[in-house]
């Protein structure tokens, strides 16, 4: 990605056939992105999320047991510029130490720009990684690199050949308009293949390109995929996925079983979206079932702050994982002043939902490794107007997982078909605007007297053959600062409720509350800054303002401790 409107913090995903980092567009601040602060502020900093210790960061790879994960990283400054490959390593996606950068710009081909890629593992077990470089001419071009030493469990050093670029924009691909490609896959056929995200005038498009020796490119005579109106299509990601069951696949499985993903990043909305369907392998092409739809109508795999994001397949678990990218809501100054910016989602599983029309997601079980006080609470019945708080743990960092149960649906208000958007109906029916069945869930970050709180919520529609649920996650009410970005993020969960059970699962960090709804159908992350909800400050509450009384099935809460992270 290159640069743009707002201020990102990337992943890069690197695991064996691995996935690589993003990066998206930037804002370039001159004046700030060298500027290093006098005191790094800790206030809203996160505690089990991945951050360096200060300044601006993108954001793994799997190799030999390790996870190695690559990051843009600006070493100089809380803003996009200065621009290098950082580099952290892991034994367990959750504690991380830092390493020196790996890749900076130094070559004709990158000098303007080491940009994001990703990386596979050769069938002789040597990683190489692919990337998107600013050459002189400041024409995006796709480039490669090597360990120095693959003697080196933590391959702290990488080179770059010189016979890069490996391939660049020709004729007929928009040169300002051709970056991060994806992890590559090999067919039958014994060719590799690798897409490249851009665009022409508003299609959005996947270019395909193929080798035998992953040296030597050529350009596929038609796009593995394109889709009109969608504008520039960053980041994208292409895997296979098992029509039942949660195991993961390596992008070059060629079972027949299967369904394909292919996620890109929209660069008109900064948000992620991605469709189900089928790779026609003899015509290298990709076509979505007609249950999802290309572009700004489409799924999403997070509703919230969550850009940029790439999966991986992780042959030791045999999953495949996303990370995405969770940037800041607060302005430019506010992130010189504090001296930092931008954290990583915890990773999450992936895998295709029973239906087969969409996918579903969970924290990593490694992160269980973090919890620590545990507070249980069951057969709770919250009446109209409740909000009970939930005591014993650390509520400014904890890991909530609740299911609720609704004992009559008869209150459930009639859901008008026009009401395509989620966070628009969100927005007109807050957590304090009473209905039928909801809102009912949480008030995390939340003051004594909820001065500010973020609500995380249900509301249940009707309509004449089944019902709607709408999942929220409405900062709105966060903080009481002014000049923050504070939206109603929602989402619908396509849920069954025969049996009149929702679940919900919260990961509340400081300055960011990632919700997991449905046994993770619909995920939505949020980014907050409350001024009084702080620390030992914060509180935590269930409530419920809908007419129809809701009971707590059951309810577990931990607090969180602090992984080592750099």
């Amino acid at each position: 990605m290159a640069v743009g409107n707002l201020l990102w913090l990337n992943i890069l995903i690197v695991y064996v056939i691995i996935n690589g980092g993003v990066e998206a567009s930037h804002k370039v601040y001159p004046l700030f992105q060298s500027l290093t602060p006098l005191n790094i502020t800790q206030l809203h900093r996160t505690a089990f999320h991945f951050q360096p210790p200060k300044n601006w960061i993108n954001g793994p790879m799997y190799y030999n047991g390790i996870y190695h994960f690559f990051y843009q990283y600006n070493p100089k400054g809380a803003v996009w510029g200065n621009i290098v490959w950082g580099h952290s390593v892991s034994k367990d996606l959750i504690n991380w130490e830092i390493l020196e950068p790996a890749i900076y710009p130094s070559k004709h081909f990158d000098i303007n720009g080491a940009w994001s890629g990703s990386a596979t593992i050769l069938p002789t077990n040597k990683p190489i990684i692919l990337y998107t470089g600013l050459d002189s001419n400041h024409m995006e071009t796709q480039n490669y690199a090597l360990p120095a030493n693959l003697s080196d469990p933590y391959l702290r050093k990488w080179i770059k050949p010189g016979n890069n670029p490996l391939f660049y924009p020709e004729k007929g691909v928009n040169a300002s308009a051709f970056r991060d490609p994806s992890t590559a896959w090999r067919l039958k056929d014994g060719r590799w293949r690798v897409v490249v995200g851009s665009k022409w005038n508003r299609r959005g498009i996947v270019h395909l390109y193929e080798s035998r020796d992953f040296i030597h490119w050529t350009k596929a005579k038609h796009p593995l995929h394109s889709a009109p109106n969608t504008g520039m299509w960053e980041c994208p990601d292409f895997y296979p996925v098992l029509l039942s069951g949660k195991e993961g696949l390596d992008p070059s499985d060629l079972r027949k079983h299967v369904k394909h993903v292919l996620k890109v990043s929209l660069d008109a909305t900064r948000y992620d979206y991605y469709t189900v369907g089928t790779y026609v392998r003899d015509e290298d092409k990709y076509v979505p079932d007609n249950t999802s739809v290309d572009g700004w109508a489409g799924l999403r795999y997070d509703y919230g702050n969550f850009y940029a994001s790439k999966t991986f397949f992780d042959p030791s678990k045999q999953r495949r994982i996303l990370w995405g990218w969770v940037n800041e809501s607060d302005s430019t100054q506010d992130d010189v002043q504090k001296g930092w910016a931008g954290i990583q989602a915890i990773p999450r599983r992936v895998w295709l939902d029973p239906n087969q029309r969409q996918l579903k997601q969970w924290p990593v079980e490694e992160l269980k490794s973090l919890r620590g006080e545990k507070v249980q609470m069951s057969h709770q019945k919250l009446n109209t107007g409740d909000h009970i708080e939930i005591k014993g743990i650390t509520a400014a960092q904890a890991d909530i997982d609740v299911t609720f149960h609704i004992p009559s649906l008869d209150k459930a208000e009639p859901f008008n078909p026009r009401w395509k958007d989620a966070q628009a109906l969100c927005a007109n029916r807050g957590s304090k605007v009473g209905g039928g069945v909801g809102p009912f869930g949480l008030f995390t970050l939340a003051s004594k007297n909820l001065e500010e709180y973020t609500a995380v919520f249900f509301r249940v529609f009707k309509t004449s053959r089944n019902y709607v649920v709408l999942l929220c996650s409405d900062a709105r009410s966060s903080s009481l600062k002014d000049g923050l970005y504070k939206p109603s993020f929602a989402g619908f969960v396509d849920v069954d409720l025969a049996d009149k059970k929702l679940s919900l699962r919260s990961l509340i960090d400081h300055s960011v509350v990632e919700s997991f709804g449905g046994g993770g159908k619909t995920c939505i992350t949020s980014r907050v800054y409350p001024t009084l909800a702080v620390l030992g400050k914060a509180h935590l509450y269930a409530f419920n303002n809908g007419d129809e009384t809701i009971t707590i099935k059951s309810l577990n809460a931990w607090s969180m401790n602090k992984p080592h992270i750099n």
